[in-house]
Protein backbone atom coordinates (compact mmCIF):
# COMPACT_ATOMS: atom_id res chain seq x y z
CA UNK A 1 0.00 0.00 0.00
CA UNK A 2 1.16 3.51 -0.42
CA UNK A 3 0.23 6.52 0.79
CA UNK A 4 1.17 10.43 0.77
CA UNK A 5 2.87 12.29 3.86
CA UNK A 6 3.72 15.42 4.69
CA UNK A 7 7.25 16.03 4.21
CA UNK A 8 7.20 17.64 8.22
CA UNK A 9 6.20 14.05 9.12
CA UNK A 10 8.93 12.42 7.64
CA UNK A 11 11.93 10.87 9.37
CA UNK A 12 15.91 12.16 8.49
CA UNK A 13 16.01 8.68 6.51
CA UNK A 14 12.85 8.97 4.50
CA UNK A 15 13.48 13.00 3.68
CA UNK A 16 16.99 11.49 1.91
CA UNK A 17 14.90 9.12 -0.29
CA UNK A 18 12.82 11.51 -1.48
CA UNK A 19 14.60 14.27 -2.69
CA UNK A 20 16.25 13.76 -5.83
CA UNK A 21 17.43 16.39 -8.99
CA UNK A 22 13.60 15.24 -10.54
CA UNK A 23 11.24 16.56 -8.09
CA UNK A 24 12.55 18.96 -6.02
CA UNK A 25 12.48 22.22 -5.39
CA UNK A 26 9.80 23.19 -7.70
CA UNK A 27 6.86 20.93 -6.59
CA UNK A 28 7.74 21.14 -3.39
CA UNK A 29 7.67 24.74 -2.63
CA UNK A 30 4.09 26.35 -1.51
CA UNK A 31 4.64 29.90 -0.58
CA UNK A 32 8.03 31.41 -1.14
CA UNK A 33 7.66 35.05 0.61
CA UNK A 34 7.23 37.49 -1.92
CA UNK A 35 5.10 39.33 1.07
CA UNK A 36 7.46 40.41 4.13
CA UNK A 37 4.67 41.57 5.94
CA UNK A 38 2.59 38.43 7.77
CA UNK A 39 3.81 34.91 8.25
CA UNK A 40 1.39 32.14 8.22
CA UNK A 41 0.58 30.65 11.23
CA UNK A 42 -2.26 28.92 11.02
CA UNK A 43 -2.24 24.86 9.85
CA UNK A 44 -3.75 24.82 6.58
CA UNK A 45 -1.36 23.19 4.69
CA UNK A 46 -1.51 20.37 6.99
CA UNK A 47 2.37 20.25 7.67
CA UNK A 48 4.40 21.57 11.09
CA UNK A 49 7.59 22.00 11.85
CA UNK A 50 9.41 19.34 14.41
CA UNK A 51 8.60 21.58 17.31
CA UNK A 52 4.61 21.58 16.50
CA UNK A 53 4.53 17.94 16.34
CA UNK A 54 3.19 16.01 18.66
CA UNK A 55 4.78 12.58 19.94
CA UNK A 56 2.63 9.92 18.74
CA UNK A 57 2.34 9.57 14.93
CA UNK A 58 -1.58 9.82 14.01
CA UNK A 59 -2.03 6.33 12.65
CA UNK A 60 -1.20 4.91 15.98
CA UNK A 61 -5.12 6.25 16.78
CA UNK A 62 -6.22 4.53 13.60
CA UNK A 63 -8.40 1.35 14.41
CA UNK A 64 -6.35 -2.21 13.69
CA UNK A 65 -7.33 -3.43 10.51
CA UNK A 66 -8.49 -0.38 9.02
CA UNK A 67 -7.44 0.12 5.34
CA UNK A 68 -5.34 3.25 5.08
CA UNK A 69 -7.53 4.94 2.06
CA UNK A 70 -9.92 5.05 4.70
CA UNK A 71 -8.48 6.93 6.93
CA UNK A 72 -9.43 10.59 6.33
CA UNK A 73 -6.41 12.00 4.29
CA UNK A 74 -4.93 15.52 5.91
CA UNK A 75 -6.49 18.86 4.26
CA UNK A 76 -5.31 19.65 0.85
CA UNK A 77 -2.15 22.18 1.04
CA UNK A 78 -2.73 25.88 -0.08
CA UNK A 79 -1.27 26.80 -3.16
CA UNK A 80 -0.53 30.43 -2.05
CA UNK A 81 0.24 31.86 1.43
CA UNK A 82 -2.82 32.48 3.33
CA UNK A 83 -4.33 36.28 4.05
CA UNK A 84 -2.25 38.51 5.83
CA UNK A 85 -2.59 38.74 9.76
CA UNK A 86 -1.52 41.69 11.75
CA UNK A 87 1.69 42.36 12.58
CA UNK A 88 5.14 42.46 11.49
CA UNK A 89 5.79 38.88 10.44
CA UNK A 90 6.86 36.62 7.38
CA UNK A 91 4.98 34.55 5.49
CA UNK A 92 6.29 30.94 6.60
CA UNK A 93 7.89 28.74 4.00
CA UNK A 94 6.14 25.17 3.82
CA UNK A 95 7.15 22.24 1.70
CA UNK A 96 5.05 19.00 0.73
CA UNK A 97 5.88 15.72 -0.75
CA UNK A 98 3.21 14.36 -3.83
CA UNK A 99 5.42 11.27 -3.76
CA UNK A 100 4.79 7.88 -1.70
CA UNK A 101 6.20 5.90 1.31
CA UNK A 102 6.95 2.16 0.40
CA UNK A 103 5.48 -0.44 2.84
CA UNK A 104 7.21 -2.41 5.19
CA UNK A 105 7.42 -5.93 2.55
CA UNK A 106 9.80 -4.24 0.31
CA UNK A 107 12.58 -3.66 3.17
CA UNK A 108 12.53 -7.17 5.35
CA UNK A 109 16.30 -7.49 3.78
CA UNK A 110 17.14 -4.04 3.91
CA UNK A 111 20.49 -3.81 6.00
CA UNK A 112 21.01 -0.51 6.28
CA UNK A 113 17.59 0.97 6.17
CA UNK A 114 16.92 3.00 9.57
CA UNK A 115 13.53 3.73 9.35
CA UNK A 116 12.43 2.75 13.09
CA UNK A 117 8.37 2.91 12.21
CA UNK A 118 8.93 -0.29 10.20
CA UNK A 119 8.21 -3.73 11.75
CA UNK A 120 11.66 -4.73 11.21
CA UNK A 121 14.83 -3.92 13.16
CA UNK A 122 18.41 -2.99 11.12
CA UNK A 123 21.37 -3.94 12.80
CA UNK A 124 23.68 -2.31 14.37
CA UNK A 125 26.63 -0.78 12.95
CA UNK A 126 29.12 -3.02 15.20
CA UNK A 127 26.99 -6.04 13.90
CA UNK A 128 28.35 -4.99 9.89
CA UNK A 129 32.15 -5.16 11.10
CA UNK A 130 32.54 -8.79 10.20
CA UNK A 131 31.23 -8.33 6.47
CA UNK A 132 32.87 -5.26 5.75
CA UNK A 133 36.48 -6.60 7.08
CA UNK A 134 36.10 -9.69 4.97
CA UNK A 135 35.32 -7.82 1.80
CA UNK A 136 38.31 -5.14 2.28
CA UNK A 137 40.66 -8.57 2.96
CA UNK A 138 39.58 -9.28 -0.86
CA UNK A 139 39.85 -6.03 -1.75
CA UNK A 140 43.78 -6.21 -0.49
CA UNK A 141 43.86 -9.43 -2.45
CA UNK A 142 42.70 -8.44 -5.60
CA UNK A 143 44.99 -5.47 -5.80
CA UNK A 144 47.74 -7.86 -5.09
CA UNK A 145 48.94 -7.76 -1.70
CA UNK A 146 49.00 -10.32 0.95
CA UNK A 147 46.63 -9.56 3.46
CA UNK A 148 48.49 -11.78 6.18
CA UNK A 149 51.83 -9.50 5.76
CA UNK A 150 52.30 -7.57 9.26
CA UNK A 151 51.77 -3.98 8.11
CA UNK A 152 47.92 -4.90 6.71
CA UNK A 153 46.53 -7.78 9.13
CA UNK A 154 44.94 -5.62 11.05
CA UNK A 155 44.07 -3.59 8.20
CA UNK A 156 40.21 -4.93 6.88
CA UNK A 157 39.64 -4.11 10.43
CA UNK A 158 40.50 -0.46 10.73
CA UNK A 159 39.22 0.18 6.79
CA UNK A 160 35.53 -0.81 8.12
CA UNK A 161 35.26 0.67 11.34
CA UNK A 162 36.68 3.91 8.83
CA UNK A 163 34.02 3.42 6.62
CA UNK A 164 31.45 3.19 9.24
CA UNK A 165 32.22 6.21 10.60
CA UNK A 166 32.37 8.27 7.26
CA UNK A 167 28.76 7.37 6.85
CA UNK A 168 27.27 7.61 10.22
CA UNK A 169 24.90 10.02 9.04
CA UNK A 170 22.59 7.13 8.40
CA UNK A 171 22.60 6.31 11.86
CA UNK A 172 21.07 9.88 12.77
CA UNK A 173 17.80 11.56 12.30
CA UNK A 174 17.11 14.68 12.31
CA UNK A 175 14.84 14.46 15.18
CA UNK A 176 17.32 13.40 17.74
CA UNK A 177 19.65 15.72 16.38
CA UNK A 178 17.91 18.90 17.19
CA UNK A 179 16.36 17.47 20.17
CA UNK A 180 14.52 20.56 20.86
CA UNK A 181 16.61 23.29 20.14
CA UNK A 182 14.16 25.28 18.62
CA UNK A 183 12.99 28.29 20.28
CA UNK A 184 9.98 30.57 20.26
CA UNK A 185 11.82 34.13 20.15
CA UNK A 186 10.47 37.81 18.50
CA UNK A 187 13.03 37.42 15.44
CA UNK A 188 12.80 38.53 11.91
CA UNK A 189 16.68 39.25 11.02
CA UNK A 190 18.64 37.22 9.32
CA UNK A 191 20.79 34.37 11.10
CA UNK A 192 23.93 33.50 9.07
CA UNK A 193 26.17 30.73 10.21
CA UNK A 194 29.30 30.46 7.84
CA UNK A 195 32.21 28.28 6.82
CA UNK A 196 30.97 24.94 8.75
CA UNK A 197 33.51 22.42 8.24
CA UNK A 198 32.14 19.34 5.64
CA UNK A 199 33.64 16.20 5.09
CA UNK A 200 31.24 13.52 2.54
CA UNK A 201 32.27 11.06 0.54
CA UNK A 202 31.78 10.77 -3.12
CA UNK A 203 29.28 8.35 -4.02
CA UNK A 204 30.34 7.70 -7.43
CA UNK A 205 34.38 6.58 -6.65
CA UNK A 206 33.99 6.19 -2.83
CA UNK A 207 37.05 8.66 -2.28
CA UNK A 208 36.32 11.80 0.00
CA UNK A 209 35.32 15.25 -0.59
CA UNK A 210 35.61 18.50 1.90
CA UNK A 211 35.15 22.13 2.02
CA UNK A 212 32.78 24.50 4.12
CA UNK A 213 28.72 25.64 4.06
CA UNK A 214 27.32 28.45 4.78
CA UNK A 215 23.57 28.69 6.22
CA UNK A 216 21.26 31.37 6.45
CA UNK A 217 17.69 31.64 7.23
CA UNK A 218 14.96 34.13 7.67
CA UNK A 219 12.95 33.25 10.99
CA UNK A 220 9.75 33.41 11.44
CA UNK A 221 8.80 33.44 15.24
CA UNK A 222 10.94 29.95 15.66
CA UNK A 223 14.88 30.13 15.86
CA UNK A 224 16.81 26.91 16.01
CA UNK A 225 20.15 26.36 18.26
CA UNK A 226 23.33 27.35 16.35
CA UNK A 227 25.09 24.35 17.03
CA UNK A 228 22.31 22.68 15.05
CA UNK A 229 22.87 23.99 11.96
CA UNK A 230 26.60 22.15 11.77
CA UNK A 231 24.82 18.92 13.29
CA UNK A 232 22.21 18.93 10.10
CA UNK A 233 25.34 19.51 7.71
CA UNK A 234 27.20 16.48 9.77
CA UNK A 235 23.80 14.03 9.35
CA UNK A 236 23.85 14.58 5.54
CA UNK A 237 27.56 15.19 4.96
CA UNK A 238 28.17 11.70 6.52
CA UNK A 239 26.64 9.73 4.23
CA UNK A 240 27.79 8.49 0.27
CA UNK A 241 26.66 12.34 -1.22
CA UNK A 242 27.09 14.29 -4.68
CA UNK A 243 27.60 17.71 -3.43
CA UNK A 244 24.09 19.16 -5.02
CA UNK A 245 22.40 16.78 -3.39
CA UNK A 246 23.47 17.78 -0.14
CA UNK A 247 23.38 21.39 -0.56
CA UNK A 248 19.51 20.79 -1.14
CA UNK A 249 19.01 18.01 1.75
CA UNK A 250 20.38 20.89 4.40
CA UNK A 251 18.17 24.09 3.15
CA UNK A 252 15.15 21.23 3.16
CA UNK A 253 16.20 20.02 6.72
CA UNK A 254 16.40 23.28 7.79
CA UNK A 255 13.08 24.52 6.52
CA UNK A 256 11.60 21.26 8.30
CA UNK A 257 12.85 22.27 11.67
CA UNK A 258 11.98 25.89 12.22
CA UNK A 259 9.44 26.91 9.20
CA UNK A 260 11.58 29.88 8.40
CA UNK A 261 10.44 32.65 5.83
CA UNK A 262 13.58 31.25 3.63
CA UNK A 263 16.91 29.48 4.00
CA UNK A 264 19.98 29.96 1.57
CA UNK A 265 22.75 27.07 1.35
CA UNK A 266 26.07 27.52 -0.34
CA UNK A 267 28.62 24.96 -0.56
CA UNK A 268 32.08 25.13 -1.67
CA UNK A 269 33.45 21.52 -2.08
CA UNK A 270 37.23 20.34 -2.98
CA UNK A 271 36.31 17.00 -4.79
CA UNK A 272 39.03 14.34 -4.56
CA UNK A 273 37.96 12.71 -7.86
CA UNK A 274 38.99 15.04 -9.51
CA UNK A 275 42.18 16.08 -7.75
CA UNK A 276 43.82 12.10 -7.29
CA UNK A 277 42.20 11.30 -10.41
CA UNK A 278 40.95 12.06 -14.34
CA UNK A 279 41.55 15.48 -15.35
CA UNK A 280 43.61 15.76 -11.87
CA UNK A 281 43.06 19.44 -11.51
CA UNK A 282 44.57 20.36 -7.66
CA UNK A 283 42.98 23.76 -7.27
CA UNK A 284 39.43 23.29 -8.85
CA UNK A 285 36.46 24.25 -6.48
CA UNK A 286 32.79 23.00 -6.93
CA UNK A 287 30.49 25.56 -5.47
CA UNK A 288 26.80 24.80 -5.27
CA UNK A 289 23.91 27.04 -3.71
CA UNK A 290 19.88 25.97 -2.73
CA UNK A 291 17.67 29.52 -2.17
CA UNK A 292 13.97 28.68 -1.05
CA UNK A 293 11.18 30.87 -0.08
CA UNK A 294 12.51 34.86 -0.06
CA UNK A 295 16.44 34.04 -1.11
CA UNK A 296 15.10 32.70 -4.35
CA UNK A 297 12.30 35.44 -5.04
CA UNK A 298 14.03 38.87 -3.29
CA UNK A 299 17.24 40.01 -5.37
CA UNK A 300 18.35 42.37 -2.44
CA UNK A 301 17.95 39.45 0.36
CA UNK A 302 19.76 36.81 -1.28
CA UNK A 303 22.50 39.50 -2.20
CA UNK A 304 22.72 40.50 1.35
CA UNK A 305 23.22 36.82 2.61
CA UNK A 306 25.83 36.42 -0.36
CA UNK A 307 27.96 39.15 0.80
CA UNK A 308 27.66 38.24 4.30
CA UNK A 309 29.05 35.00 3.40
CA UNK A 310 31.75 36.33 1.20
CA UNK A 311 33.03 39.05 3.83
CA UNK A 312 36.18 38.20 5.69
Amino acid sequence: MSFTRQLSEMSASELNDAIDDTNFPQAHILSRGRNNSVCSTSSTSGTSSLADRPPQQAEESTAVGTPIDEVAPPAPAAATVPSPLPGSQRPRLILKTNGSTPDSDGHEKCTFHHDLELDHKPPTREALLPDMARSYRLLLGGLGENPDRQGLIKTPERAAKAMLYFTKGYDQSLEDVLNGAVFDEDHDEMVVVKDIEMFSMCEHHLVPFYGKVSIGYLPCNKILGLSKLARIVEIFSRRLQVQERLTKQIAVAVTQAVQPAGVAVVVEGVHMCMVMRGVQKINSKTVTSTMLGVFRDDTKTREEFLNLVNSK
